[in-house]
Protein backbone atom coordinates (compact mmCIF):
# COMPACT_ATOMS: atom_id res chain seq x y z
CA UNK A 1 0.00 0.00 0.00
CA UNK A 2 1.12 3.58 -0.89
CA UNK A 3 1.46 6.29 2.18
CA UNK A 4 -1.64 7.88 0.28
CA UNK A 5 -3.75 4.46 0.95
CA UNK A 6 -3.77 5.21 4.70
CA UNK A 7 -3.09 8.94 4.95
CA UNK A 8 -6.99 9.18 2.96
CA UNK A 9 -8.07 6.52 5.45
CA UNK A 10 -7.23 8.60 8.65
CA UNK A 11 -8.21 11.69 6.90
CA UNK A 12 -11.93 10.47 6.30
CA UNK A 13 -11.63 8.40 9.50
CA UNK A 14 -12.46 5.15 8.12
CA UNK A 15 -10.10 3.43 10.98
CA UNK A 16 -12.46 0.34 11.27
CA UNK A 17 -9.05 -1.22 12.22
CA UNK A 18 -8.71 0.68 15.22
CA UNK A 19 -9.50 -1.13 18.75
CA UNK A 20 -11.72 1.12 20.84
CA UNK A 21 -10.15 -1.46 23.97
CA UNK A 22 -6.46 -2.95 24.53
CA UNK A 23 -6.20 -5.76 22.55
CA UNK A 24 -6.95 -9.10 24.65
CA UNK A 25 -4.76 -11.25 23.23
CA UNK A 26 -1.48 -9.11 24.30
CA UNK A 27 -3.29 -8.70 27.46
CA UNK A 28 -3.28 -12.23 27.88
CA UNK A 29 -0.28 -13.25 26.18
CA UNK A 30 2.51 -10.64 26.45
CA UNK A 31 2.77 -11.25 30.65
CA UNK A 32 4.06 -15.02 29.81
CA UNK A 33 6.99 -14.06 27.85
CA UNK A 34 8.89 -12.62 30.45
CA UNK A 35 10.21 -9.08 28.41
CA UNK A 36 11.89 -7.62 31.18
CA UNK A 37 9.99 -4.43 32.46
CA UNK A 38 12.86 -1.90 31.07
CA UNK A 39 12.40 -3.63 27.64
CA UNK A 40 12.04 -0.49 24.55
CA UNK A 41 9.07 -2.32 22.81
CA UNK A 42 9.00 -1.52 19.06
CA UNK A 43 5.10 -0.90 17.98
CA UNK A 44 5.27 -0.72 14.25
CA UNK A 45 2.09 1.06 12.01
CA UNK A 46 1.05 1.83 15.54
CA UNK A 47 -1.87 4.15 14.93
CA UNK A 48 -3.48 5.38 18.10
CA UNK A 49 -3.34 2.12 19.60
CA UNK A 50 -4.59 1.98 23.20
CA UNK A 51 -2.35 -0.77 23.63
CA UNK A 52 0.45 1.54 23.55
CA UNK A 53 -0.67 2.86 27.06
CA UNK A 54 -1.00 -0.87 28.12
CA UNK A 55 2.99 -1.75 27.44
CA UNK A 56 3.51 1.68 29.11
CA UNK A 57 1.56 0.61 32.19
CA UNK A 58 3.55 -2.83 32.29
CA UNK A 59 6.98 -0.48 32.45
CA UNK A 60 8.09 -0.67 28.97
CA UNK A 61 9.79 2.43 26.63
CA UNK A 62 7.35 2.61 23.56
CA UNK A 63 8.79 3.28 20.00
CA UNK A 64 5.82 3.62 18.13
CA UNK A 65 5.78 4.02 13.93
CA UNK A 66 3.05 5.59 12.43
CA UNK A 67 2.80 7.24 8.92
CA UNK A 68 -0.42 9.40 10.07
CA UNK A 69 0.53 12.13 11.31
CA UNK A 70 -3.26 12.95 12.63
CA UNK A 71 -3.45 9.07 14.21
CA UNK A 72 -0.50 10.48 16.44
CA UNK A 73 -1.87 13.79 17.44
CA UNK A 74 -5.13 12.18 17.93
CA UNK A 75 -3.26 10.09 20.31
CA UNK A 76 -2.00 12.90 22.47
CA UNK A 77 -5.02 14.54 22.45
CA UNK A 78 -7.38 11.94 23.10
CA UNK A 79 -4.87 11.03 26.31
CA UNK A 80 -4.26 14.94 27.28
CA UNK A 81 -1.20 14.69 27.22
CA UNK A 82 1.17 17.66 25.55
CA UNK A 83 4.09 15.58 23.54
CA UNK A 84 7.64 17.31 22.60
CA UNK A 85 8.16 17.19 19.00
CA UNK A 86 11.62 17.16 17.35
CA UNK A 87 13.09 15.91 13.96
CA UNK A 88 15.23 12.53 13.22
CA UNK A 89 16.45 11.23 9.93
CA UNK A 90 13.16 12.52 8.04
CA UNK A 91 10.91 11.60 11.54
CA UNK A 92 9.15 13.62 13.09
CA UNK A 93 9.55 13.05 16.78
CA UNK A 94 6.26 13.11 19.22
CA UNK A 95 7.76 12.36 22.99
CA UNK A 96 5.95 12.51 25.83
CA UNK A 97 7.65 10.36 28.93
CA UNK A 98 7.67 6.70 28.15
CA UNK A 99 6.32 6.89 24.71
CA UNK A 100 7.72 8.12 21.65
CA UNK A 101 5.36 8.20 18.30
CA UNK A 102 7.37 8.79 15.38
CA UNK A 103 5.67 9.99 12.28
CA UNK A 104 7.27 8.41 8.92
CA UNK A 105 7.73 5.07 7.02
CA UNK A 106 8.73 2.24 8.85
CA UNK A 107 11.36 1.33 5.97
CA UNK A 108 13.29 3.79 6.38
CA UNK A 109 13.69 3.09 9.93
CA UNK A 110 17.64 2.55 10.62
CA UNK A 111 19.77 -0.06 12.81
CA UNK A 112 20.42 2.72 15.09
CA UNK A 113 17.21 3.64 15.76
CA UNK A 114 16.35 0.76 16.74
CA UNK A 115 19.27 -0.69 18.23
CA UNK A 116 17.95 -0.77 22.07
CA UNK A 117 14.69 -2.36 20.90
CA UNK A 118 14.74 -5.82 22.66
CA UNK A 119 10.63 -6.17 22.30
CA UNK A 120 8.55 -6.29 18.71
CA UNK A 121 4.55 -5.92 19.29
CA UNK A 122 2.85 -6.13 15.54
CA UNK A 123 -0.48 -6.40 16.01
CA UNK A 124 -1.40 -4.10 12.48
CA UNK A 125 2.00 -4.00 10.12
CA UNK A 126 2.15 -7.30 8.47
CA UNK A 127 -1.90 -7.48 8.12
CA UNK A 128 -1.89 -4.43 6.38
CA UNK A 129 0.62 -5.13 3.91
CA UNK A 130 -0.13 -6.87 0.20
CA UNK A 131 2.73 -9.82 -0.11
CA UNK A 132 5.59 -8.08 -1.96
CA UNK A 133 5.65 -5.46 0.59
CA UNK A 134 5.28 -8.26 3.74
CA UNK A 135 8.59 -9.64 2.30
CA UNK A 136 10.14 -6.75 2.39
CA UNK A 137 9.05 -5.44 5.52
CA UNK A 138 10.17 -8.82 7.60
CA UNK A 139 13.49 -8.67 6.03
CA UNK A 140 13.74 -4.86 6.83
CA UNK A 141 12.95 -5.86 10.14
CA UNK A 142 15.61 -8.75 10.24
CA UNK A 143 17.99 -6.39 8.86
CA UNK A 144 17.82 -3.69 11.58
CA UNK A 145 16.60 -5.17 14.55
CA UNK A 146 19.26 -6.70 17.53
CA UNK A 147 19.49 -9.86 18.10
CA UNK A 148 17.55 -11.30 20.81
CA UNK A 149 14.62 -9.60 20.01
CA UNK A 150 11.18 -11.07 21.19
CA UNK A 151 7.64 -10.24 21.30
CA UNK A 152 4.57 -10.87 19.72
CA UNK A 153 2.47 -11.10 16.42
CA UNK A 154 -0.75 -11.58 15.71
CA UNK A 155 -2.46 -11.87 12.02
CA UNK A 156 -5.79 -12.77 10.14
CA UNK A 157 -6.28 -16.01 8.15
CA UNK A 158 -9.51 -15.58 5.51
CA UNK A 159 -10.17 -16.29 1.67
CA UNK A 160 -8.69 -13.30 0.30
CA UNK A 161 -10.98 -14.09 -2.94
CA UNK A 162 -13.49 -13.18 -0.66
CA UNK A 163 -13.09 -9.89 0.06
CA UNK A 164 -9.95 -7.79 -0.48
CA UNK A 165 -7.59 -6.13 1.83
CA UNK A 166 -6.42 -4.73 3.73
CA UNK A 167 -6.39 -6.24 6.41
CA UNK A 168 -4.74 -8.71 4.42
CA UNK A 169 -5.00 -12.50 5.16
CA UNK A 170 -1.43 -13.85 5.85
CA UNK A 171 -1.84 -17.79 6.60
CA UNK A 172 0.51 -19.95 8.45
CA UNK A 173 2.84 -21.02 6.11
CA UNK A 174 3.55 -17.61 5.05
CA UNK A 175 4.26 -16.43 8.63
CA UNK A 176 6.67 -19.83 9.70
CA UNK A 177 8.43 -19.23 6.14
CA UNK A 178 8.79 -15.43 6.43
CA UNK A 179 10.10 -14.62 9.80
CA UNK A 180 11.52 -18.93 10.34
CA UNK A 181 14.74 -18.03 9.44
CA UNK A 182 15.71 -15.30 12.09
CA UNK A 183 13.08 -16.51 15.29
CA UNK A 184 11.46 -19.08 16.61
CA UNK A 185 7.96 -18.49 15.86
CA UNK A 186 4.92 -20.57 18.08
CA UNK A 187 1.39 -20.30 18.14
CA UNK A 188 -0.18 -19.03 21.05
CA UNK A 189 -3.67 -19.09 20.29
CA UNK A 190 -5.48 -19.87 17.32
CA UNK A 191 -9.63 -18.09 17.49
CA UNK A 192 -12.53 -17.96 15.17
CA UNK A 193 -13.29 -13.72 15.46
CA UNK A 194 -15.93 -13.60 12.45
CA UNK A 195 -19.12 -13.39 14.43
CA UNK A 196 -17.19 -10.26 15.48
CA UNK A 197 -16.64 -8.68 12.51
CA UNK A 198 -19.03 -6.84 10.76
CA UNK A 199 -17.22 -5.58 8.05
CA UNK A 200 -16.05 -9.49 6.83
CA UNK A 201 -19.74 -11.04 7.25
CA UNK A 202 -21.00 -7.97 5.27
CA UNK A 203 -18.70 -8.58 2.40
CA UNK A 204 -19.55 -12.52 2.85
CA UNK A 205 -16.48 -14.33 4.24
CA UNK A 206 -16.94 -17.41 5.36
CA UNK A 207 -13.98 -18.22 8.04
CA UNK A 208 -11.80 -15.85 9.82
CA UNK A 209 -9.23 -16.96 12.31
CA UNK A 210 -7.21 -14.63 14.37
CA UNK A 211 -3.58 -16.08 15.61
CA UNK A 212 -1.28 -14.74 17.91
CA UNK A 213 2.52 -16.16 17.68
CA UNK A 214 5.24 -15.93 20.07
CA UNK A 215 8.05 -14.86 17.92
CA UNK A 216 11.61 -15.94 20.81
CA UNK A 217 15.55 -15.64 19.59
CA UNK A 218 16.75 -19.18 17.68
Amino acid sequence: MQPEFWHKKWASNQIGFHLPEVNPHLQRHWPDILIPAQARVLVPLCGKSLDLLWLVGRGHQVLGIELSEKAIEAFFSEHQVQPQISEKDGFKVYRADSIELWCGDVFTLTAEDVADCTALYDRAALIALPPPMRERYVAHLQQILPQGVQGLLITLDYDQVQMPGPPFAVVDDEVQRLLGGAWQVRVLEEQNVLSESGKFLQAGVTRLEERVYRISPL
